[in-house]
């Protein structure tokens, strides 16, 4: 919504935003919002190899706007006992642990049929 709010009393911009709040989810309450936003993430996990022949674990397509991939990162790192870090959009864990990330994605609410384990 480009509109300028300069003129326009409280009452009017807490409406504004309001209404621009619903416009994102169409007027769906937060719960049904949240859990559309989740179901429309495709996630892809991958492994690169690094030099000296290190395996990386890539996790790409998370949003970072809906998700906190600091923490998201800490989870996962904790759970598979490994480091790692979140950058550029997306997690980095040391070793191969593609199918392992998919079971924890998994149990903390990400649909399955949406994470897609590439060989």
């Amino acid at each position: 919504m480009n509109v300028a709010v300069y003129g326009l009393g409280r009452l009017q911009r807490v409406v504004l935003k309001a209404m621009s709040d619903l416009s994102m989810c169409g007027g769906l309450p937060p719960e049904i919002c949240e859990q559309l936003s989740v179901e429309e993430q495709i996630i892809k996990i991958r492994v690169e190899r690094r030099k000296f022949g290190r395996e990386v674990t890539i996790i790409e397509g998370i949003n970072e706007k809906e998700f906190d991939l600091k923490k998201l990162a800490s989870k996962l790192k904790s759970k598979l006992a490994t480091g790692g870090t979140a950058k550029n959009g997306r997690i980095e864990l040391q070793g191969d642990h593609r199918h392992r990330v998919k079971k924890i994605l998994v149990e903390l609410g990400f649909p399955e049929e949406n994470i897609t384990v590439i060989e």
